[in-house]
């Protein structure tokens, strides 16, 4: 495993003493946002887990190499590379995250592959914008995340501001609980739907404080269940959009995914940029502090499980 996972010094460090780790993703760099917003974002959110109390770890593959904490300068190369020359990164999930590995390429880590390293490297907690999940129309096209699966098999805690608003919401909960997965919205009694603080969803779980879910992290692992928990943080009140503004937006972007036939691992990607394009830039300013305010909590959370394991 030594000779897959290249973790970088300060969070090796971290890792032996103890001291609180949140894991990043690097999709959200390099497939998530447009240059520069991009590179900003992913330094400030590795600045906000400072501030709370933890090291942070953005993960990605360069050169075949599974790295779990980058250097300004790969995040740099991973914000410029798709902009310099398109789908020069990969996204990466699952089902290829041992191929770009094996091939000695670069690729940016979705939820799934960045779960599967943060838990290989022994990281607990993960900070994210929002998860993958049930996309509409999937009763017909069956588009439906490995996000979901994962939070199933891999135990590591999620903090997202809920299911992408881009999603078919209650289909992609119904998954999470056959899968097993906790869902649980923080501070709120509805699921979150990313751009918007309620979905109208009822949420299936509520918690209030960091120590809550840390101690519901561990009890997991006592029990030796599988899969993660998915920690569904609200978009902070000033930022939000309201889902009547955006529902007829998405709409109109999913509507224009299909007539282009965009599918698989290109919806996403497609849906975001539109919906930027339709809101002039008001989705990426929420994105931007949604995404802040979960790594924010999971600085948090990943501090309070440090705290819990030296009682």
């Amino acid at each position: 495993m030594k000779n897959l996972l290249n973790i970088a010094p300060e969070v090796a460090q971290a890792l032996k003493d103890g001291t609180p780790v949140v894991a990043l993703e690097s999709t959200i760099i390099s497939h998530g946002m447009p240059f520069p917003k991009n590179l900003e974002t992913a330094l400030l959110l590795e600045q906000m887990i400072r501030e709370n109390g933890a090291v942070p770890a953005t993960i990605a593959v360069i050169d075949g190499i599974a790295k779990i904490g980058l250097s300004e300068a790969e995040i740099t190369v991973l914000a410029q590379a798709n902009s310099v020359q398109a789908n020069s990164v990969m996204k990466l999930s699952r089902a290829d995250l041992a191929i770009c590995m094996a091939a000695g390429k670069m690729g940016a880590t979705t939820v799934a592959a960045t779960m599967i390293l943060a838990h290989l490297a022994g990281i607990d907690v993960f900070a994210t914008g929002g998860i993958g999940g049930v996309h509409k129309g999937a009763e017909d096209s069956f588009d439906i995340s490995a996000d979901l699966i994962e939070l199933g098999k891999t135990a590591v805690t999620v903090v997202a501001a809920g299911p992408k608003a881009i999603l078919d919401v209650p289909k992609t909960l119904e998954v999470l609980e056959t899968q097993g997965v906790p869902v649980i919205a923080y501070g709120i009694d509805q699921v979150p739907a990313f751009w918007s603080r309620k979905s109208g969803i009822a949420a299936p779980l509520r918690m209030d404080s960091a120590d809550e879910v840390a101690k519901a992290h561990l009890m997991r692992g006592q029990l030796g269940l599988s899969g993660g928990q998915l920690i569904c943080n609200p978009i902070p009140q000033s930022a939000e959009i309201p889902a009547s503004v955006l529902n007829p937006l998405i709409a109109q972007a999913v509507a224009e995914a299909e007539a282009a036939q965009i599918n698989t691992k290109a919806v996403t990607p497609f849906l975001l940029q539109r919906l930027i394009d339709l809101t002039k830039g008001a989705s990426l300013t929420a994105n931007i502090a949604l995404v802040r305010n979960n790594a924010a909590l999971g600085a948090r959370i990943a501090k309070a499980i440090a705290e819990e394991r030296q009682l």
